[in-house]
């Protein structure tokens, strides 16, 4: 007969134990999963309302917003808010809405658009009026109204207003926009102001650039400080108006100057002023651009060019005090292409500048070599602290020149070693 070891029974119990164990693990996990389910459900039918828990959860896309009139209101529509910049649109007119089938009542029928009421008789069979003011708001952002052209040869107006404060002596000054500016782009220019006071000519200041307009508006404050009431009257306001060019130089479209003389400012009143803008160029082409002395010494041997540039005389005038602050730079050519420069030193507040500055050019090293493909150019300009400074006038000195500054040139060539001074008319 057999008979069951001790070890057998130890496996034997052993695995009812783990039998034991999954049995209740897996009845743990039936449990709560009806548990979760009967949950869900519960909680379903209570969103669910009357609907019943199957349509509780059922996805509804969003609605479209709508403009909603109150009874009894003045319609109002969504509008586009207009561009600070951009003129303001005209006003729509008067729409005439015919029902097409029925006659007229009281032998005319006419409503201007807009005020259809949803108590009248005549039931409009175009579209709402929010519809109409959406399609035009979208046709604006297609289509901008094109400013129009200053065809008169005017620059335009500026205008801007004076606030002077006697608590804090100081004088207020905002630019406030500009109409009717030139342009020759079809999207029009990219206008800034720039604003000094004179005769002084410490405080210069300048607007943000307002992009492609001819009527930019600018709005912006500028507070000179340090001004007592006695100095008003011999204040003089510069103003400059500018189109800004990324790649080269900006664009002058012109200036107004404005004495404070005969103006009677009240602290803490702002006064309204316009003025022309004025062309700036005329007072160069009336009186020329002024002369300058340069004296030129070659050095065949080393190769090297000496230029003194001595001074400059009878330059123009560059504002409304009757002075500049001028200096010189200079550029070696070799074969067309500029491979040397070289700058003086600002002389301020003058017309006649004394430069006495000298300047070695080393001229590319060649068999035999010669001033014939070497030329020299110089470039006067008007020093700015705020904008690019303004070119006064241009000479060109080489075999290629004309005038004084070929015979300078071919003087120089004729005598090494020599130097040589000439004055030479600026161009522009």
């Amino acid at each position: 007969m057999y008979t069951c070891t001790s070890g057998e029974i130890q496996g034997a119990t052993l695995w009812l134990v783990v039998c034991g164990a999954a049995a209740l693990i897996v009845a743990a996990l039936v449990t709560l999963a009806c548990w979760i389910a009967r949950r869900r459900n519960s909680l379903a039918h209570k969103l669910g309302g009357k609907r019943g828990p199957d349509k509780a959860l059922v996805f509804q896309p969003p609605r479209r917003a709508t403009a909603v009139r109150s009874p009894g209101s003045a319609t109002h529509y969504l509008r586009k808010s207009p561009s600070p910049t951009a003129p303001a649109p005209p006003a729509p007119p008067a729409q005439v809405n015919t029902p097409p089938a029925q006659p007229p009542l009281n032998n005319s029928a006419t409503t201007p658009t807009g005020c259809n009421s949803p108590h009248s008789p005549i039931a409009p069979t175009e579209p709402t009026p929010l519809s109409k003011e959406l399609a035009d708001a979208n046709a604006t952002e297609k289509t901008k109204v094109a400013e129009p052209e200053n065809t008169d040869g005017r620059l335009g107006d500026l205008h801007f207003k004076l606030r002077y404060e006697n608590e804090k002596n100081a004088l207020v000054v905002s630019v406030v926009s500009c109409q009717g500016l030139p342009g020759r782009e079809p999207a029009g220019p990219d206008p800034y102001v720039k604003l000094q006071l004179l005769p002084d000519k410490q405080h210069k200041v300048k607007t943000r650039v307002v992009r492609k307009t001819r009527c930019p508006v600018y709005d912006e404050d500028f507070t000179f400080y340090g001004i007592a009431p006695h100095q008003i009257t011999a204040i003089t306001l510069h103003f400059v108006v500018l189109s800004f060019d990324r790649y080269s130089r900006d664009e002058i479209i012109g200036e107004v100057v404005s004495p404070l003389l005969n103006l009677q400012l009240h602290s803490g009143e702002a006064m309204a002023l316009c003025r022309e803008i004025q062309p700036r160029s005329l007072k160069m082409r009336s009186v020329g651009r002024g002369e300058v002395l340069v004296s030129l010494c070659w050095q065949p041997a080393a190769a090297r060019l000496t230029v003194v540039l001595l001074k400059a005389r009878n330059l123009p005038k560059m504002d409304v005090t009757g002075l500049a602050d001028p200096y010189v730079k200079m550029y070696l050519l070799y074969n067309g292409q500029r491979i040397a420069k070289k700058k003086t030193h600002v002389k301020k507040r003058t017309l006649n500048p004394v430069f006495n500055e000298s300047f070695v050019f080393e001229v590319p090293a060649a068999p035999n070599a010669t001033l014939d493909h070497v030329s020299l150019e110089l470039l006067v300009l008007d020093w700015d602290r705020v904008t690019k400074n303004e070119v006064i006038g241009r000479l060109e000195l080489g075999c290629s020149g004309a005038g004084s500054a070929r015979h300078h040139w071919r003087e120089v060539q004729a005598a090494p070693r020599r130097q040589i001074a000439d004055w030479h008319k600026l161009k522009e």
